[in-house]
């Protein structure tokens, strides 16, 4: 019996490495993937799109906050890999009755680092998790070399706003995974002392003088339109689509994002 403490505290047991494994989670679905996983992924949600052809083959048992039990039960799994924030906390309840369950709680990258390490643990994948967490550190390390305009200090940073949800307006506050993307990508979150993810009205964003205001494509899929329509409420505040996925996906997705940013770095010059 082999002995798992996940990032809530909680410990499992498995009797051997796992071969029937379901992710109730897209970013850490893809994470699996790109841990060498394929036979022993089971079942995935409907939101986990990344592999795409996982998505189209592997059996989709329900949405992150809807799953279907009955169908999981039914798959019979080793292991399930959950989210503290991402699923719901009655269902995975349900589900620790019967399973094995490591639930993740990312807030930071450090926290994602963790989680990538420790995943890689219990599904035999050490080495492979090891060379993820060490490529996402050196694409970051390489992108502070490049996150701020030539001779500007560099304790000055353009504040932003990053919006996940319209009617209302929601933002992230300064412990969200988000907000230690943003940091990360060179930029202040301006609401940084807030918490978790509080509405915002326009009346704030025009009393705050934020510079830039992201508007994300996940959840709520912010268009131009919606650039458009805020514009004329904040006419002095540069607005950008960016791409939801690459600030708030906490597992091997995060290879991808240190040269999104520079690239929005460089939009922004």
């Amino acid at each position: 019996m082999i002995f798992f403490i996940d990032q809530t505290g909680q410990t499992i047991s498995l009797n051997k490495t796992p071969q029937r494994i379901i992710s109730v989670v897209p970013s850490q679905t893809e994470l699996l993937f790109d841990l060498g996983l394929n036979e022993e992924i089971t079942g995935i949600t409907k939101f986990c799109v990344h592999p795409a052809d996982w998505f189209k083959t592997k059996t989709r048992i329900g949405g992150t906050k809807q799953l279907n039990i009955e169908l999981i039960q039914q798959l019979n799994p080793d292991l399930i890999i959950a989210n503290k924030e991402e699923n719901v906390k009655e269902q995975i309840e349900v589900l620790q009755k019967h399973f094995p369950v490591w639930i993740s709680d990312v807030n930071n990258l450090e926290d994602a680092y963790e989680m990538i390490e420790q995943v890689g643990l219990i599904t035999d994948k050490q080495n492979a998790a090891k060379n993820i967490v060490i490529t996402i550190r050196n694409n970051f390390a390489r992108l502070q070399t490049h996150n701020l305009p030539t001779g500007q200090a560099s304790s000055k940073r353009s504040t932003c706003c990053y919006l996940i949800w319209q009617n209302p307006y929601m933002t992230i506050g300064g412990d969200t995974f988000i907000s230690s993307m943003l940091d990360a990508a060179g930029f202040a979150n301006i609401f940084q002392d807030s918490r978790r993810y509080p509405k915002v009205t326009i009346e704030q964003l025009q009393s705050v003088n934020c510079e830039l205001l992201f508007l994300s494509s996940e959840p709520f899929p912010f268009r131009q339109k919606h650039i458009e329509a805020l514009q004329k409420q904040l006419p002095e505040t540069k607005m950008i689509l960016v791409d939801g996925e690459l600030f708030s996906w906490y597992g091997s997705r995060m290879l991808k994002a240190p040269a999104y940013f520079k690239q929005l770095q460089q939009q922004i010059r």
